[in-house]
């Protein structure tokens, strides 16, 4: 299986990439619900379907438990969830409050894995290692262009050039910051919506 993509034409004539033809993503209308994904796990592991169901459905209440005490989740193999919020910006340090807040969401930084590329040699004979970052979740998806009308394709996708960015998805227009361990602030400064950022696939 791949993950499909459909060519087309950037037709804005204010765009930069105007009359560039561009890779845009497509995906089949079917989403994977809890009881195909615990079906799938079932298959891979030695537990059963009922229970894995029961953990699924206990996983978005104890990530809301921990977002209540401000704290960030970490799974392995997939990433990081937290907080993130937008703010109205003020003029004075003292109305800059709670009361300020407006939009919330979920902040999902991606796990990723260092993946060897290739070598450089050095002036000095020694060897150097290329390597990426790879997102682990994506990093052994391949793609494959199709031609199914069947599936939809996600409305206002890349063919404006570039990441498969959506008019509809948490793009962010305002300042964001990062924290230590490579995860977004939960602050937008800008009041734009957060985004968490990109590494190599």
């Amino acid at each position: 299986m791949s993950q499909k993509f459909v060519k087309t034409q950037n037709k804005n004539s204010k765009s930069e990439a105007f009359g560039k033809y561009f890779c845009q993503a497509v995906y089949d209308n079917h989403f994977i619900g809890t009881e195909e994904l615990a079906e799938f796990i079932q298959r891979q592991a030695s537990v059963k379907k009922s229970d894995i169901k029961a953990v699924l459905q206990e996983l978005g209440e104890a990530l809301k438990h921990f977002f209540e005490m401000g704290q960030k989740v970490r799974l392995d193999g997939i990433g990081i969830f937290k907080v993130g919020f937008s703010s109205i910006g003020v003029d004075k340090l003292e109305d800059c409050s709670a009361s300020g807040i407006t939009t919330r969401r979920v902040l999902f930084q991606p796990e990723t894995s260092r993946v060897v590329v290739g070598q450089e040699k050095k002036a000095d004979g020694s060897i150097k290692q290329k390597y990426v970052n790879a997102i682990t979740l994506l990093k052994d998806v391949v793609f494959e262009e199709t031609h199914d009308n069947a599936m939809n394709l996600k409305a206002g996708g890349s063919s404006t050039g570039g990441d498969d960015s959506t008019t509809g998805d948490d793009s962010s227009t305002g300042d964001n910051t990062q924290d230590p361990d490579n995860t977004q602030t939960g602050g937008n400064t800008g009041g734009g919506d957060d985004t968490t950022p990109g590494a190599g696939d």
